[in-house]
């Protein structure tokens, strides 16, 4: 291996979500339009303070209306 490519195979890039997803995308869109808070009053009494952390409601709900919305858009497309 040459040096050359040892040099190119340190080299670290930092990336951010906001450099990687484009502004009009629906994602910033659902973001900038709905206010997600309400989500944690609603499921409060579903879960205990006494055991492990679950993963947050507000994420579950994101990530199953945006494969919904990518199903959507898929099916639409044919």
């Amino acid at each position: 291996m040459t040096r050359n490519n040892m040099t190119e195979r340190d080299r670290l890039e930092m990336l951010t979500i906001d450099q990687l997803i484009l502004q009009d995308h629906l994602v910033r869109k659902v973001e900038a339009a709905i206010d997600f808070s309400f989500i944690y009053l609603l499921v409060e009494n579903l879960y205990s303070p006494f055991v492990r952390r679950s993963i947050n409601p507000v994420v579950m709900l994101k990530m199953n209306m945006y494969s919904v919305f990518a199903l959507c858009d898929t099916l639409l497309k044919k």
